[in-house]
């Protein structure tokens, strides 16, 4: 019986929890969400430190469908993401993931529940920086484990890629000349720029327009079927609509998400 009970201890801490997220976290009443808590207006901590922004309010709904009245938030780094979902350490990622190949063999992915654009920023007044054509041989600023840092690294030949935890500290440094261009979300940028005063402007055509996707364990199907069901809900009845003219200049995403298909991958 002890030798049981410690192959049964030993299982339990490698991260696998074993069941569907969905039976456990309806048994426990918590929802573990993670997000970075350094991207607004998507998830940021306001003034009292409480999590808010887009992907807050629309994690929490999300909670309520599904049948679990708590959601308990846990800040992470965007690129430890996908490993804390592999070991375990939250049950659903609600932070502006883009949904690629690599990913999807660790993790699953719901339908999209907003679309988002990235884009070229730079120093208020520069003039030889005009989008993603004129990025060769520059210091670009990213986020660690981002698309954006991907497409710096194997797109932008002579790139010096600077990387950061995330936007907010990349677009800093760019205000202050220890970059010449930052590539993150329009929305972030803008608002960032806004709130924070700095003279950031985005220039040129997006890099690219992309869904994103809230991510979870490969192995909890019926989870998968209760999120995938709200979101498309909330898109029906228009809670996403209210959630993103809240957060995003009075975008929206509801109309956004209409106009793609409701596509998964993992």
């Amino acid at each position: 019986m002890a030798v049981v009970a410690l192959v049964c201890l030993l299982s339990a801490c490698s991260g696998g929890q074993g069941g569907d997220t969905l039976e456990r976290v309806r048994a426990t009443g918590v929802l573990r969400v993670a997000i970075t808590e350094a991207n607004p207006p998507w998830n940021f901590l306001d003034d009292r430190g409480r999590p808010a922004g887009y992907d807050v309010d629309v994690a929490g709904e999300v909670a309520r469908r599904i049948g679990v009245g708590h959601v308990e938030f846990v800040g992470a780094d965007f690129a430890n993401l996908v490993g804390g979902v592999v070991a375990g350490r939250f049950d659903l990622v609600v932070a502006g993931q883009t949904v690629t190949e690599e990913r999807g063999r660790q993790v699953a992915f719901s339908r999209p529940y907003a679309v988002n654009r990235i884009a070229v920023f730079v120093r208020r007044g520069e003039t030889s920086i005009g989008g993603p054509k004129d990025l060769a041989g520059r210091r670009i600023a990213v986020s660690e484990g981002t698309v954006q840092a991907d497409f710096a690294r194997t797109r932008v030949p002579g790139a010096e890629v600077r990387t950061y935890r995330n936007a907010i500290l990349g677009l800093t440094d760019l205000a202050h000349g220890r970059a010449d261009a930052a590539l993150v979300s329009w929305f972030q940028g803008v608002h960032l720029a806004t709130r924070n005063g700095l003279p950031v402007i985005a220039v040129g055509p997006p890099l690219r327009v992309c869904t994103l996707s809230m991510s979870f364990d490969r192995h909890s199907p019926a989870f998968r079927g209760a999120v995938d069901r709200a979101v498309g809900d909330m898109v029906g009845d228009g809670t996403l609509t209210v959630i993103s003219r809240r957060w995003l200049g009075g975008l929206d995403m509801a109309a956004e998400l209409r106009k793609i298909p409701a596509t998964r991958t993992g």
